[in-house]
């Protein structure tokens, strides 16, 4: 006696198995899996891009600084030509701030133009009351951060030249000419620390991952991921065995690229979320051996140098890190974080 229930299962699954064989069926299961993937993925990367990032040009020719400002875009290097020229500001507020006064767009960029008239007429002061006032209503950019760190510099004020260069850098870090300013401003501190030494290939992947920003990685990381569909798709529908080799082939380097690059988009966003670093604001300090007056003295710092922050706990106190791995207590007020 046949088992009915057993030769519909059995023929059912014939039959869906011989659907799947179809080349175009499996060929679009396949593609629609993909493309599901790379909605996926793609609004996972869908990064935030950070205040400040503007591709106008600012103004000023320095004799000891970069003979100008450049575009702090990380997609432009080209120096401008010393005339003048207003930059518009993100209007994105920077986590975390509060702002003393409220300015739209419109307004700050007017301000950031008054502010760059003043640094070509040397009112180096004027000019940071002005760049500062931007900065305060919670508005932030890396080519005010760079103006600024200009004016501190030629108002002879290091610490707050370096401060302000490093905030620049967080933004942009793929700028070469605030990365060159900085190094100007570091070399007129008084503390030269040699950072501890490390494999090659960390100070190689570190260098790269600085070269851009996190939105900039994050926007090639999609590149890449579309350049790996595209090549599957050539993989699996190329009907000749060339185009088949090169699309594998091209799918497993993208796909290294997406990877690689999502982490580096990753390691940028935690810099931006998490700042550490900071700088000594006090002509010197102290570091102490614990978080008080009475703790033995280690070593004495000078304004300009940077550290790290490793423990944020104690009120009034911070203990921080040398880049040469040199530990100790320093009063709060005595830094400023980056």
């Amino acid at each position: 006696m046949r088992n009915l229930s057993v030769f519909s299962n059995s023929r059912y699954t014939e039959s869906f198995h011989s659907v799947l064989r179809r080349p175009f069926m499996m060929k679009t299961v396949f593609a629609s899996l993909l493309l599901t993937c790379f909605m996926g993925v793609s609004s996972a990367f869908a990064l935030p891009v950070p205040a400040g990032q503007t591709s106008e040009n600012t103004a000023s020719e320095d004799s000891v600084l970069t003979s100008s400002v450049s575009d702090v875009s990380e997609s432009a290097s080209d120096v401008s030509d010393g005339s003048a020229a207003a930059s518009s500001l993100s209007d994105e507020q920077a986590s975390g701030s509060t702002a003393a006064v409220s300015y739209d767009s419109g307004s700050a960029s007017l301000i950031k133009t008054e502010a760059d008239k003043l640094y070509q007429e040397n009112n180096f002061t004027g000019a940071i009351e002005k760049y500062e006032s931007v900065l305060s209503s919670g508005l932030e950019s890396a080519v005010i951060y760079y103006n600024l760190g200009n004016s501190y510099y030629k108002n002879k004020n290091i610490a707050k030249a370096v401060l302000n260069y490093e905030r620049a850098l967080l933004l942009s870090p793929g700028d070469e000419d605030i990365r060159y300013n900085l190094e100007m401003a570091k070399s007129k501190t008084i503390d030269k620390i040699t950072p501890k030494s490390e494999v090659f290939i960390v100070t190689w992947a570190n260098g790269l991952r600085d070269m851009m920003s996190e939105s900039a990685w994050a926007k090639a990381s999609i590149f890449c991921f579309i350049v790996f569909l595209l090549s599957v798709s050539a993989y699996i529908f190329g009907s000749k065995i060339l185009i088949k080799k090169v699309g594998f082939s091209l799918a497993v380097v993208f796909l290294l690229f997406t990877v690689v690059g999502n982490m580096f988009a990753d390691a940028q966003k935690d810099k931006l979320m998490n700042r550490t670093g900071a700088i000594i604001m006090t002509p010197s300090v102290t570091v102490k051996s614990t978080p008080d007056d009475s703790g033995t003295d280690l070593f004495v710092l000078h304004e300009g140098t940077k550290v790290f922050i490793d423990d944020n706990s104690m009120k009034g106190w911070k203990e921080v890190c040398l880049e040469d791995g040199s530990k100790g207590w320093v009063p709060a007020s005595s830094i400023e974080q980056i």
